[in-house]
């Protein structure tokens, strides 16, 4: 299922996550994975719905990894009309006003943090995207972030801030990072991502900010702050490497738009 997954060149995220989650029903019935079938499937994934260990997304995932063991490794039959994908809730997702970051942003000292946090709200990078940069991959003459193995393993480019620019070769200059842009203690070696987490929760709680928001909300935040400012939904799904529009089109539910500065298309005739 390995070698499948790498042949489809699928991303080491998801291929990490799809064996993880064939392995935990295996792990489950106590059998190899192709002895189990579609009804046993079904009644595993019956069972973590209903006891809330599984979210709608895991269970998504998990229905994708058995469809690529059964059809592609094992070349048996999947009948999708005996295993329906859960609707997945679509909450609007928590967004920081410009007050908010100018306020995040202000209270922190720490060079490393401060490129981190502002590189994140900036760019609209992930937080895996974030801490696998490295220096090679800002472009300062075309003001632009080079994204590598971005979700579903893709490439793109983003924006880089210019007032953000000086601060990063500053950073640069002074820790000296060997390989990645945003290293811990050990040279070589990126930034964790829960070290990033619990950094930016300990900043939030320091800044008063009493928003269910996480490092994603940054990203969330970048977004919306871009349609706020009248940038076209096409741009930011491809500075957001969106798949789908209709993903992207969530920020229009929270954008905040003055009425008094729209015009009617009538005034342009």
């Amino acid at each position: 299922m390995y070698q499948e997954m790498q042949i489809r060149n699928y991303s080491p995220r998801s291929i990490e996550n799809y064996i993880a989650q064939v392995a935990s029903v295996s792990g489950h019935f106590g059998k190899s994975p192709d002895k189990i079938s579609i009804s046993e499937l079904k009644e595993y994934l019956f069972h973590k719905v209903e006891t809330k260990d599984l979210s709608a997304s895991s269970v998504n995932q998990t229905i994708s990894a058995f469809k690529i063991l059964f059809t592609d490794v094992l070349g048996r039959e999947w009948d999708p009309a005996k295993i329906k994908r859960p609707r997945r809730p679509k909450p609007l997702p928590v967004v920081f006003s410009k007050e908010e970051v100018f306020h995040i942003l202000d209270r922190i000292i720490n060079r490393k943090h401060y490129c981190l946090v502002a590189l994140a709200y900036g760019s609209g990078l992930r937080l895996g995207e974030l801490v696998a940069l490295k220096f090679g991959d800002i472009d300062g003459n075309r003001m632009q972030l080079r994204v590598r193995g971005g979700k579903g393993n893709k490439d793109r480019y983003t924006l880089l801030s210019g007032e953000l620019l000086e601060k990063l070769r500053e950073y640069y200059r002074y820790y000296r990072p060997k390989t990645f842009l945003f290293e811990g203690r050990t040279a070589g070696k990126a930034y964790s991502k829960r070290t990033v987490q619990e950094l930016f929760k300990k900043i939030l709680k320091e800044s008063g900010i009493k928003k269910d928001a996480s490092f994603h909300t940054l990203r969330h935040t970048f977004a919306t702050h871009l349609l706020e400012q009248g940038t076209n939904i096409r741009v930011i799904q491809e500075l957001l490497g969106h798949r789908s529009l209709r993903t992207t089109s969530v920020y229009l539910h929270v954008t905040n738009f003055d009425p008094s500065k729209i015009k009617s298309p009538l005034d342009g005739l």
